[in-house]
């Protein structure tokens, strides 16, 4: 009875839990590069960051 109740799934139903794997896979690697990228653009923001501030500074000192 087992035997004849697999034999008659759907062939997708057999495809069901790769296509989830990859889709988690996917999803992995996504958040591993974004947090990569995340990392590695940080760094020229917070150099941009403290240039303003260091304007900013200056500013202020011809201003009094």
């Amino acid at each position: 009875m087992a035997n004849s109740l697999e034999q008659s799934r759907p062939w997708f139903l057999y495809a069901v839990p790769l296509l989830v794997f990859l889709l988690i896979a996917f999803h992995v690697l996504a958040l591993v590069y974004w947090i990569y990228r995340l990392s590695t653009d940080t760094k020229p923001q917070q150099q941009t960051l403290q240039q303003q501030i260091q304007q900013q500074q200056q500013q202020r000192r011809k201003a009094h």
